[in-house]
């Protein structure tokens, strides 16, 4: 069973690659580049998205040794700090590759919770 905490950090998780997902569909890098906006709401998501993945508890991320769970938390000091250094080639391969996965993990962890993904 899953701690509130993680519970509440999966759910944060899901709604922010959804929103990330959604944001880039359909959208071609260059389109993604010269739409701030969109790069932006897209960054915000996987700043979110690196935040909860903090606040899971270990049973949740040992589950799960196909997600590169250190590299997730990390990437949120690099959208906080090293902002300027943010491609928007590397937040679109990110949605389309590295979300996914992170995607069905979490939905298989809110399933057996309580049956919500």
């Amino acid at each position: 069973m899953l701690s509130e905490r993680s519970l509440a950090a999966l759910e944060d998780m899901l709604d922010n690659i959804c929103l990330a997902q959604e944001f880039t569909s359909n959208v071609s890098l260059d389109a993604l580049a010269a739409d701030r906006r969109t790069f932006y709401a897209v960054v915000r998501c996987l700043e979110i998205i690196s935040e909860a993945a903090r606040r899971l508890d270990v049973e949740v991320v040992e589950r799960h040794p196909e997600i590169p769970w250190r590299d997730l938390r990390g990437a949120g000091n690099v959208y906080r700090h090293d902002y300027g250094n943010v491609s928007p080639r590397t937040v679109l391969r990110t949605a389309r590759e590295a979300l996914p996965i992170l995607r069905a993990a979490v939905e298989a962890e809110l399933a057996g919770s309580s049956g919500l993904a």
